[in-house]
C-alpha cells in the first residue's frame, strides 16, 4: 500500500471524522471503499514543534470505536502478555517496530523521539489503534497485533466495507 496526497475535502472529512482540526497530516494511507480516509500519515514533528511519534492515524469513527471496544475488554493486557511468552510474535513485533521507525524517518529525523515508534512497540501494546492503523496502512503480514485486531473486528467493521 502506499500513501497518496490529500485530495481536495480531505482536511475536511479528517476534521469531522476527528471532532477537531487535523494536526501535521501529511496524506491518507489507507481509504474506505467509499474513498473517505481510514488512516492519515502524520508528520513527526507537528506545526507548533511538537514531536509527535504517531506516523499513522486511525481516523474512521466506525473503526475507532470497535478497536475502543478491544481495548476496554483488556486485550492489550493479553497481547503484551503474550509478547512476553512468544518469541516469535515478540520477533514479529519488533520487526513492525522497526518498520514503523523506518517510514516514519522517510518524514524527517526528530531527535527527541529517536527509537520510540508508537502503539507501545516493541515490548507492549500501549493503543490497538496505532497497530490498526499501522496494519491498514501498510498491509497485512507486517505488524502482527494489528492484523490480529483487525481479524477480530472483521464481524463488525472491515475495510473492504463501507460504514461511513
Amino acid at each position: 500500500m502506499s500513501v497518496e496526497a490529500l485530495r481536495p475535502g480531505d482536511l475536511e472529512v479528517i476534521a469531522e471524522q476527528l471532532g477537531r482540526p487535523p494536526r501535521g497530516v501529511v496524506g491518507v494511507a489507507a481509504r474506505c471503499v467509499c474513498g473517505r480516509p481510514l488512516v492519515v500519515r502524520t508528520a513527526p514533528r507537528l506545526e507548533d514543534g511538537t514531536p509527535f511519534p504517531t506516523t499513522y492515524y486511525l481516523t474512521s469513527p466506525g473503526a475507532v470505536r470497535v478497536v475502543g471496544t478491544l481495548e476496554a475488554e483488556g486485550l492489550m493486557r493479553q497481547m503484551t502478555e503474550r509478547l512476553a511468552e512468544d518469541e516469535e510474535l515478540a520477533a514479529a513485533y519488533q520487526r513492525a517496530h522497526e518498520d514503523y521507525l523506518r517510514r516514519r524517518a522517510e518524514l524527517g529525523e526528530v531527535p527527541e523521539i529517536e527509537g520510540i515508534s508508537a502503539g507501545g512497540m516493541p515490548t507492549r501494546v500501549k493503543c490497538l489503534h496505532v497497530l490498526v492503523a499501522h496494519s491498514l496502512a501498510v498491509g497485512p503480514g507486517v505488524n502482527p497485533l494489528g492484523d490480529e485486531a483487525l481479524a477480530l473486528i472483521a464481524p463488525v467493521w472491515r475495510p473492504d466495507r463501507c460504514t461511513c
